[in-house]
């Protein structure tokens, strides 16, 4: 299945890109870790927005504005007892205005995910997040 973590960076602010130009740039990174058997994929960070700001002294910026959505898959193996799998995710970025950049912070989240059998049938879900894609 796929999972995300949807960013919601609030006007005038950006966050650093997972591959920022910037050479002190703290990039954004999320790390996950899951129950033994259930394979979590590589992430897939957005395509990042170039800018020149005064925080970077005008050197070419790499980062992430408005919404971020930050992808992965998630394989649970048949043999899997119980009806949820929890994910343990940390976030870690670098937030900044045109001005300043504050100091990275880390983010925890624990997220839920549903596991039905095999025969039962399923409900896409957040499609705004995935758009479609399977």
């Amino acid at each position: 299945m796929q999972a995300a973590i949807v960013i919601d960076i609030p006007g005038g602010y950006h966050v650093n890109a997972n591959r920022p130009l910037g050479k002190y740039a703290i990039p954004t990174a999320l790390k996950i870790e899951a129950p033994r058997g259930v394979i979590v994929g590589l992430v897939s960070y957005p395509r990042a927005i170039v800018r020149k700001l005064k925080a970077g002294n005008n050197e070419p910026l790499a980062v992430y504005e408005g919404r971020a959505i930050l992808r992965f898959n998630v394989t649970v193996p048949a043999s899997y007892k119980g009806n949820e799998v929890v994910l343990k995710a940390r976030l870690r970025y670098q937030s900044c205005n045109d001005e300043v950049c504050y100091p990275p912070k880390n983010q925890d989240l624990d997220l839920g995910i549903g596991v039905v059998g095999p025969a039962d049938r399923i409900q896409r879900a957040n499609g705004w997040v995935f758009g479609g894609r399977r």
